[in-house]
């Protein structure tokens, strides 16, 4: 056996078969890859911990467990696994199979099985339960009831028809209005106990069970745990198009025939058709279009009966007679019909070439195609025409065919049917008829639209109707001509398929037998016969013998005709001897075939016309040729040439082709000495003859194994001895993989097959065993290499090959038993598996040994123990040992009793037969090298084929007798261990090595875990857990980045625990559902002090991830560790956050929706399974991201660095809770965070998912187990459940549905094809989340992206229409009806848990951190968007608060107000059950804070204040329900019998009455929303009334601000704001002396000195300690803090930086006092910025620009000639402003009655009249004095505390404003402002006014300072601007500006004034044009530097101008006047702001 070798080791190994030694070799030197595999257990990270063994537990808790739901969910039901046959689905009536009795060879027998018998698929009954009970989503809305909020109704009726009238006084007498409807038994109670008992019922009624159906679902992309059913293997169509002949006689491309003659000509042929079968009488044919291309055409051949003449003479009567000339033409017609009648009967059976025509069926297609508007998906998926199963087989896209496909893709299946009418019909030519001229016509018509030669047509047309077939038409014929279901009822004319032949490679397995032959005659060349051939015709036969009678009837005919014929007959040429052929003959093959069949072809002349002394055939015999079929046994096809042989057929031809036939007797003679002259193509069509040879030999040889061959066996050329068999059969499977990929993937299934059944069967040959496991195994994994690596083929989302996947879930089954022995020859097959029979001569003395080493497998690479081992085998085996294999000896799977193994096949105990998994196992552990590598990275295939041989194995095991522990052997097990570890192994390699492949090891990753998932199913579970801990360990120990790990581990554990029986592998029914009776009687009346303190920390333990809990909930310990992990680590995006939560939400879905869980003790024990999340996700509070409600929040945080409290939206609810010391600073929590790590915030989506979890466990979870934890938890503890509680309401706060239109969808970054096929696949599967897929409706998910932080709540993610923005109504108001109700489920499991806590914790004890905790989420979720239905249940529950004690009225002023405020709020709602709700509470409040704390006043205090501030806020609010509210509180105290004899109803009366008044004065300021002054101006005089009520006060400051920031009046808003920290100090200095803190009002001088107006409130007015007064929370430091650094930021955002400084001044010193550090690292870190901003910025900021407004009339009431100087924002011009209260005042006074006054001359009020309303509107800027310039340098500085402003008015004294420049006199009006700008207001009223006029002397002087001015500015810029620089240039020595400079010069310096009081004037004058001059000089100078080289001709001419203008002025520049300089010798008066010193006092004094 091994030759001559001179191993040692040989004769003790020569018994095992040979690999054996290659092996052993290899362990020796791969014994370092073993010793590294053994360091991967040392854990890294973390230990998993060791699990239990649950099959242990699970007997043990099974036994002992009474409960009936034990019983019911501890273990997995008996029958669970299904191993079941399903059906083919057979589109014929019946399978396509060979014809019956005759005796099939082996490979045919093979496929005829391989494609009949049903699928074997194994399936798990329960497997996906969990989501089978997913509601289609589509009609969840109509279970739901309706949710009313008050935003989706902004106005109801009820009130709305009065809004449009005055309001009367009767409106503001309340006892006028109705009272609304009071809510029933307000005080009817006897206890508090039944109160609770009342609300509860209340809250749990018409509750939604599954939180999950309301929430969207997941994102899809992450759901490993998916794993699409492969597509069922179906034979290959492509689109399908059916088209349908109306006229004319004809045939078609791939040559389907039609016969449309009408019934008399049909009765011409009638003798020479003997009958018509039913299925030639189509005239429909079905085409198949796999690769559409532009150039598809339909060619339609027409031929007619032969008869004398050409082509040509045949078409002359079509051509020249018309119909219209029948009259005439009536003779010739009557002769043709003769004629035609003649030539049938005679040579009826003969037909001619006669005419074709086409059509470009793409351009039919494109231009019936259907609207574009069809998605891609819907026009593939059409509904019905499963095109997603044929994109499985097209190109993948990076193909270069792909490219053509694309365009048409879509269409091809969706065009609208359409009729086709060909007129344009071409005579044929005789020449040419072959394809090639064909398609030489085709190309020319593509590129012209007619052929290039001008050929003739045929007068007539073809009517043709043209369809996509999507449901197959009834009647219809398969290609076989089998009829195809649906059958048709009645005999209707069929339709036939036509047969494709794809443009390329379709790579799809074979289905179906189909065995057919297509011959192509081609040519035929007679020339140089010299005999009378000249109309040929070929009679094509195909034999079965040599005979006469051995033609066989399976040539397909013709229409009209028999089904099957037995000859057929080419058209003929006239008069042609070497005629072109374009016939194609169709054959149906017999099954078996030998070497006497052939094809048999006859040639003929035909004489057309008959000759006077013939009578009989008119056929001349001109020679035969043949083919044989078969070649060495193999199909011929392909083109051939054939000779021709004379006279008659030689005997025994067939056997030999004509070409190499052997001499004769008598010589045969040939045509041409044997030269090829007919030449011709056969083609098959067979899913039988592989036609490759490697395939070929590989069956051939598989089936001389199987017994029955003859050897030597003859395989092509060569001839095989037995005992090289073996040889030639490795040979043969080695060469498997080379065979091309698309025979290879046709034969796929029984290739592996066949493959599989040698892994099985120890084959013997010639007495030797023949190993062929190992070579068959590495055969597999190349195969499986080779599929995966090609690029045509497509693999599903986890890299899946399709066709392998499909073949494993659908075909595979386990190969047959090895058979029993047959003797033929020598071959021996053996039966027992692990018995190896030698050949005889060997047997008896190696028998011994084999005994001793116990019989295995053939392939059993072990070692038996031998006495003299060498040392390299001693560490081999301990190698192998450590490794948990066992020692080599015991390498077997069952011990063989040699006697016994007759018997054994029958029994149901493990067999001793050679089981397949076993062997598979074996390969994968033994294999090597490349095969190794291969099979472990296609580990999938090998999982998947290890799961399907075990399913099939357990399913033919006794289950009753064989524990599961049993099913499977040890040595069996060890190798799973082995495989587990050795892929854990490559997974670990290839992330630490190979970084690019991370991809590569996350799908074998993900294989690994579905392989442990299936194997629970199958093995010992506990022998799985022990799997998963070596994997998690294993995993660990990798040096590995931390988010790489947790990534891979966590999608282990998510596909894991999506096991359906995830529950019961976690045992979660021994999980403590609820609380262990309490040893205190009652836990809500006493203190829990007496329960134990072990029994607490029990308690508390539930709820953290303990080792126990690990270790009995394995599965949930694992995924929990990890989530942990997650959280607590940084990664980029929060990626592993988002996979970890995903998994445990996806998880908790499908336990809300498995039926299994519906009973509500079964849904607390799994929530009880999940009481360590709950701590999780307290402890994770910091990391959540949510978003406050749009409503009432400005910019919306993103978890930045940034995001302290001064970024804050102005007072937004949230930072008022924060300033006040809220512990729920929920807003700027990271701030809080110690920065040491930074952590991560989760993105929103993201945080949403995991809060719905915890909300989950909440609802479920048991409700005394809930309050015992809550009443032990720590206080730090409970403060951060309030916490998490307060972010869930704001989390799931409901968003309306208009906000649903902004659909935001980043669909999956996956292609249109993946994503088809994943959901074809999950659609049609697996019960599992194949419903959930439905009910989705379409695979896109909004992604939640890190960028995008808000958390969109469209809950867009349900739609089917997800990719659409324009929803429908209907669309819209399904998803409010869910959103709303997820909203209110949600808020309401809040309301549970707050409910659950207040009564949990005893009243004595801590009461008020604990109940004021709960009051703020109570009042947080009175702050968000919330339905009726919440708020009535919230609104008990604060009456049951307030009706158990006092605690609302003793230290809680603060949650006091906020109480009030809300339910004031909600008094006002237009929704008349939250209204009636609201006053029952506000009463409540009234009346126990009257009762009980006898502090009526505070109340009071806190209602006037709260509705102050919700109308000074509320744009929308309506006073006309608050007021009907009032009322109805009224009635309250009025009806309230207990009370009647108090103060009660008379202080509710008083309080009311006053509330009536501020809504009075609201009234008005509603009629001012439009006009933002006049508003402010109201809100001011409202906050001034307030002087003496410090809080109201304030609340109106805020009010102010607000609106202010609104309209984004930043500077103003600041302001309101440091009036309101101005009056904070002022009560703060009063109350406490600390150095520190502003000393009242002054300190913020610096800020503005208006501020001082808040030093008004002094001691003698107001006392602080007052009950009631600044009780506010703003009345704190950390209240002024936090009002400083809103007024910073908005100071900021003005751009006043400056103004931020001054106001971190005063917060400094207070932080410093703090030691708040962060916070002053902070504050200087915004201080640096606006200085920062101040450099940058400094001088382009652009602060106000300011008007003066004059109102004049009758007609505007109190503004009546009132001036206001008005800010408007930076860049406004005149008229903006001006049509802005042009249009609002003329809407308020009327259009008609308005004027707007346009110029600024004073307005005398004489002249206007008194039925109209003027304003004029003044631009005006800022006035300085000279002195006040001095301290106003910056910009800055020059526009802030503005008092002055100043606009100036030409005039002349004849009255009109301009005139000459020696008389145009200026007046300058400068007006002072009641307070300094900025203000709280923006606008100021006017107070003082002065005026003065400048001389026309003192206007020229003005305007050349200004010239001058500017000149210098843009001369000496640091970057000049050329153009400016020019303009300025240009009006200044430009030489035809009017009024320039020279004449002004002219005008005032050409003669010295006669007046000496103008010689000053005159003499300022002289000094300013000399400075100016110089000015314009260097201004030209710089000019010159800027220009470019085009524009030196436009320089020259401005330096000429610039000269020329200088000579002007010079004699009136240097002409001084004398009397100046005379006496004293003055400095030169260059200073140019000197005149500003004299001029104006002096015009001043001359003037008086």
């Amino acid at each position: 056996m091994f030759g001559s070798t001179s191993f040692l080791k040989i004769s003790v190994l020569s018994a095992l078969p040979l690999y054996c030694v290659d092996m052993i070799s290899l362990l020796l030197t791969n014994i370092n890859y073993y010793k590294r595999i053994l360091c991967f257990l040392v854990p890294q990270s973390y230990e998993a911990v060791e699990p239990l063994d649950l099959e242990e537990f699970l007997m043990s808790q099974l036994q002992s467990g009474d409960s009936a739901l034990m019983q019911e969910l501890g273990d997995f039901p008996d029958d669970d696994l299904k191993v079941e046959q399903v059906e083919k689905e057979c589109r014929t009536v019946k399978h396509s199979v060979p014809a019956d009795g005759v005796e099939l060879e082996p490979h045919v027998r093979d496929c005829v099985k391989s494609y009949t018998q049903p699928w074997l698929v194994v399936s798990r009954r329960c497997q996906g339960d969990g989501w089978s009970a997913y509601s289609e989503r589509a009609g969840l809305h109509k279970l739901l009831r309706k949710q009313t909020f008050e935003s989706d109704s902004p106005t109801l009726a009820g009130l709305t028809d009065d809004c449009g009238r005055t309001l009367t006084s009767s409106d503001f007498n309340l006892r006028c209005l109705t009272p609304d409807q009071r809510v029933e038994g307000l005080l009817a109670f006897s206890s508090h106990e039944e109160l609770d008992r009342f609300n509860q019922d209340a809250r749990q009624g018409n509750r939604h069970p599954e939180l999950f159906a309301l929430y969207p679902p997941a994102d899809e992309e992450e759901a490993v745990e998916i794993r699409p059913i492969p597509d069922c293997p179906k034979e290959h169509t492509g689109d399908r198009i059916l088209i349908r002949c109306q006229e004319v006689q004809w045939l078609f491309n791939k040559n389907f025939y039609c016969d449309l003659n009408s019934e008399q000509f049909r009765n011409f042929l009638k003798p020479h058709t003997p009958h018509v079968d039913h299925s030639s009488l189509a005239r429909s044919a079905i085409f198949s279009v796999t690769y559409p291309s532009t150039d598809i055409y339909l060619v339609i051949k027409i031929e007619k009966v032969l008869q004398q003449g050409e082509i040509s003479d045949c078409a002359d009567p079509y051509m020249t007679l018309r119909e219209c000339d029948s009259a005439k033409n009536k003779d010739k017609l009557e002769k043709l019909r003769g004629q035609a009648e003649a030539f049938c009967q005679r040579l009826g059976r003969y037909r001619m070439p006669f005419a074709w025509a086409t059509v470009n069926i793409m351009d039919v297609i494109t231009t019936a195609a259907v609207d574009r508007d069809v998605t891609d998906s819907d026009s593939l998926k059409g509904g019905k025409s499963s095109s997603i199963d044929r994109r499985a087989q097209l190109p993948r896209r990076n193909s270069e065919r792909y490219s053509t496909i694309d365009e048409h893709f879509c269409s091809i299946s969706a065009f609208k049917p359409a009729t086709i009418t060909i007129s344009t019909i071409f005579k044929q030519e005789g020449d040419r008829l072959s394809d090639e001229d064909l398609l030489k016509f085709l190309s020319d018509i593509k590129k012209t639209s007619t052929p290039q030669r001008r050929i003739k047509t045929i007068s007539g047309s073809i009517k043709l109707d043209m369809s996509p077939v999507h449901d197959l038409p009834q009647s219809c014929l398969s290609t076989e001509l089998i009829p195809l279901i649906p059958v048709a009822e009645k005999n209707i004319r069929p339709v036939k398929e036509v047969l494709e032949f794809p443009s390329s490679e379709v790579y799809v397995p074979h289905n179906i037998y189909r065995n057919l032959l297509y011959v192509y005659p081609q040519r035929l060349n007679f020339v140089n016969r010299l005999t009378s051939a000249r109309n040929i015709t070929i009679k094509i036969q195909f034999m079965c013998g040599e005979d006469v009678g051995s033609s066989l009837p399976v040539v397909f005919g013709k229409s009209s005709g028999p089904e099957f014929v037995q000859e057929v007959y080419t058209p003929v040429t006239y008069h042609n001897k070497s005629p072109d052929f374009y016939e194609e003959v169709k054959i149906a093959l017999p099954a078996r075939l030998t070497e006497r069949h052939h094809l048999l072809f006859t040639f003929y002349h035909i004489s057309c016309q008959q000759k006077q002394n013939q009578s009989g055939s008119c056929e001349t015999l001109i020679g035969y040729s043949w083919l044989p079929i078969l070649n060495n046994d193999r199909l011929q096809t392909g083109q051939f040439c054939l000779p021709i042989v004379l006279d008659r057929l030689p005997v025994n031809y067939s056997l030999h082709s004509p070409e190499k036939l052997p001499a004769q007797a008598p010589p045969v003679k040939w045509m041409e000495s044997h030269k090829g002259l007919f030449n011709l193509e056969v083609q098959a069509v067979s899913s039988v003859h592989t036609q490759d040879n490697h395939l070929e030999r590989f069956f051939t040889l598989c089936h001389a194994l199987e017994g029955g061959a003859t050897f030597p066996l003859r395989v092509r050329e060569e001839k095989i001895p037995e005992n090289k068999l073996e040889h030639e059969l490795k040979l043969s499977i080695i060469s498997l993989s080379s065979s091309s990929l698309e025979p290879l993937v046709l034969f796929l299934h029984l290739v592996l097959d066949k493959l599989f059944t040698l892994i099985m069967q120890p084959m013997v040959i010639a007495g030797q065993t023949a190993n062929l496991a190992q070579i068959a195994f590495e055969s597999v994994v190349s195969i499986v290499n080779s599929l995966h690596n090609s690029q045509e083929l497509n693999r599903d989302q986890q890299g899946r090959n399709s066709l392998l996947a499909s073949y494993l879930y659908w075909v595979f089954r386990l190969p047959d038993p090895p058979r029993d022995m047959h003797n033929s020859g020598n071959l021996v097959t053996s039966t027992e598996s692990r018995y190896s029979t030698m050949g005889r001569a060997t047997a008896a003395t190696v028998g011994n040994m084999l005994l001793q080493s116990r019989i295995r497998s053939s392939s059993n690479p072990d070692i038996p123990g031998h006495p003299h081992s060498s040392p390299e085998d001693n560490e081999v085996k301990n190698i192998f040992s450590a490794k948990g294999l066992n020692n080599p000896g015991s390498r077997m799977s069952t011990y063989v009793d040699v006697n016994s193994h007759q018997n054994s096949t029958g029994s149901t105990r493990p067999s001793n037969r050679k089981q397949f998994h076993e062997e598979l196992a074996l390969q994968m552990v033994v294999s090597t090298g490349v095969c190794r590598e291969n099979a472990y990275k296609y580990a999938w295939f090998f999982f998947e084929l290890l799961v399907k041989s075990m399913a099939q194995h357990v399913s033919q095991l006794d289950k009753n007798n064989v524990p599961r522990r049993s099913r499977f052997s040890d040595r069996f097990k060890d190798d799973i261990t082995t495989i587990v570890s050795v892929v854990t192994a490559e997974i670990g390699t290839i992330l630490v090595k190979q970084q690019k492949e991370v991809e590569q090891a996350e799908k074998v990753n993900i294989s690994l875990a579905f392989f442990l998932y299936d194997l629970l199913s199958l093995m010992d579970r506990g022998f799985v857990f022990q799997l998963v801990k070596n994997y998690c360990n294993q995993m660990s120990a990798k040096s590995v980045s931390m988010p790489t790990l947790i990534s891979m581990r966590l999608e282990f554990l998510r596909i894991l625990c999506s096991h359906e029986h995830y529950l019961n592998l976690s045992l979660f029914f021994s999980s403590p559902a609820s609380a262990p009776a309490s040893p205190c009687p009652s836990i809500s009346s006493q203190s829990s002090g007496s329960c134990s303190f072990q029994e607490q920390q029990r308690i508390l333990g539930l709820f953290e991830l303990s080792q126990e809990f690990k270790q009995q909930h394995y599965l949930t310990g694992l995924l929990l560790t990890e989530l942990s992990a997650a959280l607590d680590m940084e990664s980029e995006g929060g990626k592993v956050q988002r996979k970890a939560i995903n998994a445990i939400y996806s998880l908790l879905c499908s336990h809300d929706l498995d039926h299994r869980c519906i009973k509500p003790e079964v849904r607390a024990k799994v929530a009880a399974l999940y009481l360590p999340l709950v701590g999780i996700i307290i402890d994770s509070t910091n990391y959540l991201d949510f978003t406050v409600s749009d409503s009432r929040g400005g910019k919306n945080k993103t978890g930045g660095p940034e995001d302290d409290l001064e970024n804050a939206p102005l007072i937004n609810q949230s930072v008022a809770m924060a300033i006040a010391g809220n512990p729920f600073n929920t807003l700027g929590r990271n701030v809080l965070l110690p920065h040491s790590k930074s952590v991560a915030t989760l993105a929103a989506d993201t945080s949403r998912h995991l809060l719905v979890c915890f909300l989950w466990v909440m609802k479920n979870a048991d409700r005394s187990l809930i309050q015992r934890w809550t009443v032990d938890m720590p206080p730090s503890q409970l403060n951060k459940l309030l916490e998490l509680l307060t972010i869930c309401i704001s989390c799931f706060e409901y968003r309306g549905k208009q906000s649903s239109d902004k659909v935001s969808t980043q669909a999956l970054q996956k292609s249109q094809q993946a994503k088809l096929q994943l959901e074809e696949a999950l659609l049609r599967g697996m019960g599992a989340r194949g419903e959930m897929m439905k009910r989705v409706g379409g695979m896109d998910r909004t992604v939640g992206q890190r960028e995008n932080l808000r958390w969109r709540k469209d809950l867009t993610q349900w739609r089917q229409t997800n990719d659409r923005q324009d929803k429908t109504k209907a669309e819209l108001d399904q998803e409010a009806i869910i959103s709303g109700n997820l909203a209110t489920e949600t808020n309401l499991i809040v309301l549970d848990l707050l409910e659950t806590i207040v009564q949990a914790v005893p009243l004595a004890e801590c009461k008020d951190s604990v109940v004021g905790g709960v009051l703020k989420v109570l009042l947080h979720s009175l702050t968000c968007n919330q339905s009726t239905t919440f708020l009535s249940h919230t609104f008990s529950t604060l009456r049951a608060l307030v009706v158990k004690g006092d605690l609302l009225f003793e230290e809680e002023a603060e949650q006091c107000a906020d109480l009030c405020q809300k339910v004031l709020q909600y008094c006002s709602s237009p929704v008349d059950d939250n209204r009636s709700q609201a006053c029952a509470t506000l009463y409540l409040i009234m009346r126990y804070s009257y009762s009980n704390a006898s502090n009526f006043s505070r109340v009071k205090m806190q209602v006037t204040m709260s509705l102050a501030s919700l109308v000074g806020k509320s744009s929308d609010f309506q006073e006309e329900y608050l007021r009907r509210s009032l009322r109805t509180i009224l009635a309250y105290a009025e009806e309230d019998t207990e009370m009647q004899n108090t103060q009660l109803p008379s202080q509710v009366d008083e309080l009311l009455r006053n509330l009536n008044s501020i809504l009075s004065d609201t009234v008005k300021m509603r009629e001012f929303q439009e006009d933002p002054e006049m508003l402010m101006d109201l809100m001011y005089r409202i906050a001034k009334g307030y002087q003496t009520s410090p809080d109201l006060r304030l609340t109106w400051l805020q009010n102010m601000a607000e609106k202010h920031n609104n309209r984004k009046c930043y500077t103003e808003s600041a302001m309101c704001l440091v009036h309101a920290a101005a009056l904070v100090a002022e009560y703060l200095s009063m109350l406490e002396d600390h150095k520190y803190l502003p000393v009242g009002s002054v300190t913020f001088q610096n800020i503005s000195p208006n501020v001082l107006e808040e030093s008004a409130v002094s001691d003698d007015i107001l006392s602080p300690d007052e009950d009631g007064v600044c009780s506010g929370r703003y009345f704190t430091e950390s209240g002024l803090v936090g009002l400083l650094e809103q007024a910073a930021e908005l100071f900021s955002n003005g751009g006043l930086y400056e103004a931020v400084n001054e106001v971190y001044k005063i917060i400094i010193p207070i932080l410093e006092a703090h030691r708040d550090f962060r916070k002053l690292a902070s504050t200087h870190d915004k201080l640096q910025r606006a200085f920062d901003n101040i450099i940058q910025k400094g001088h382009k900021r652009m602060f106000g620009t300011y008007f003066r407004v004059g109102f004049y009339g009758a007609k505007f009431g109190d503004l009546d000639e009132r001036e206001f100087i008005y800010k408007e924002p930076g860049i406004t011009h005149l008229p903006e402003i001006s049509h802005r209260l042009e249009n609002f005042y003329s809407q308020c006074v009327g259009e008609d009655t308005l004027v707007m006054i346009k110029d600024s001359t004073p307005v005398d009020r004489k002249q206007l009249n008194p039925n109209k309303a003027y304003i004029q509107i003044t631009y005006v800027e800022p006035y300085f004095d000279d002195y006040e310039m001095k301290d106003r340098l910056t910009n800055f500085e020059k526009n802030f505390n503005l008092r002055r402003f100043m606009y100036t008015t030409p005039f002349t004294k004849s009255g009109r404003p301009r005139g000459e420049l020696n008389e145009q006199y200026k007046r300058k009006t400068i007006l002072t402002t009641m307070h300094a700008f900025p203000y709280v207001k923006t606008r100021i009223n006017v107070i003082q006014k002065e005026e003065f006029d400048l001389t026309p002397i003192e206007v020229a002087i003005e305007d050349m300072q200004k010239k001058t001015r500017e000149l210098a500015v843009a001369t000496h810029r640091e970057q000049p601007d050329a153009k400016m620089l020019q303009m300025l240039l240009q009006g200044s020595v430009g030489a035809t500006v009017n009024q320039g400079p020279l004449e002004v010069a002219q005008v005032f310096l050409n003669e010295i004034p006669a007046d000496p009081k103008l010689f000053r004037h005159h003499n300022k004058l002289r000094l300013c044009f000399k400075e100016f001059i110089m000015r314009c000089g260097e201004a030209v100078e710089k000019n010159k530097h800027l220009i470019t080289s085009d524009q030196k001709e436009y320089q020259q001419e401005l330096k000429k101008n610039y000269n020329r203008l200088r000579e002007s002025l010079r004699p009136m520049l240097e002409r001084k006047i004398p009397e100046l300089y005379k006496p004293i010798i003055r400095p030169r008066l260059e200073n140019r702001d000197s005149f500003k010193r004299l001029s104006f006092r002096r015009a001043q004094e001359e003037n008086s």
